[in-house]
């Protein structure tokens, strides 16, 4: 999909947009072909929150932990993370460029009550006026999506609010191990997502990502791995980032 915006360099992808489009309708079936991100939404929810109740001074286990803050939930898809934030208080916006995958987020934020904005684009259209807007930025599953990851770190980095703004980021590490479990189990073997969903060359290391984060004008404060129960079938934080990892920023 091309930018909204009248100049700069689009950082979607047309073939990634239109494979998350077709998905749309079953986004919010656990069962579904959205199953993995079910599985890792707790855990990398509760990992967000703590870190920017605290960076507010609140407690991350107050149910409003989050009330007032904005936050800015790119390539929100159907609403996963972005329903969760607002349910812990957040001002939540929505963005992504799959409109269909926005008309199921929009239905389903209804449905549920919640007071959520969704609006169609990539970060880079977003106008100047929204800049230093949010006190989040979150790309959860995205980056190793996107056209121009540096261009798209920077539109990130340019949204969250000067002096403290986080900017968080979840992806997978480009790693042999990552490429067995994310890649070949994931889509071929147990079949969690559809064959073709990822591409293991746009995967991208903690260090890459560390040092296109600190170009962007951000400073990383920490990462940590997403590490999947085989047994239970749900994630919990570790330490290792050799699979999914998330990773945050300040401003």
């Amino acid at each position: 999909m091309q930018s909204m915006s009248g100049g700069g360099h689009p950082t979607a992808r047309a073939e990634e947009v239109a494979k998350f489009d077709r998905l749309a309708a079953r986004w919010w079936d656990p069962e579904g072909p959205m199953a993995p991100l079910h599985r890792m939404n707790p855990v990398r929810i509760g990992w967000i929150v703590e870190r920017l109740a605290r960076s507010h001074g609140r407690d991350p286990a107050a149910p409003q932990a989050l009330r007032g803050l904005a936050v800015l939930d790119v390539g929100c898809g159907a609403g996963l993370a972005s329903e969760a934030l607002a349910r812990r208080g957040a001002a939540v916006t929505g963005l992504d460029a799959a409109g269909e995958a926005l008309e199921v987020a929009r239905a389903h934020a209804v449905a549920e009550g919640l007071a959520i904005t969704y609006r169609a684009g990539t970060p880079e259209a977003l106008p100047p006026q929204e800049s230093g807007r949010f006190d989040a930025v979150l790309a959860l599953e995205v980056v190793e999506h996107v056209a121009e990851r540096a261009a798209f770190l920077r539109h990130l980095a340019r949204l969250a609010r000067p002096g403290g703004g986080l900017v968080v980021l979840s992806t997978l590490n480009r790693t042999p191990r990552a490429f067995l479990l994310a890649k070949l189990g994931a889509e071929y073997v147990l079949r969690w997502l559809p064959p073709g969903t990822h591409d293991w060359r746009m995967f991208v290391t903690p260090a890459e990502l560390g040092a296109e984060l600190r170009a962007a004008g951000l400073r990383v404060t920490d990462i940590a791995g997403m590490t999947l129960d085989p047994l239970r079938g749900t994630f919990r934080i570790t330490r290792d980032v050799g699979v999914n990892y998330l990773l945050a920023a300040q401003r």
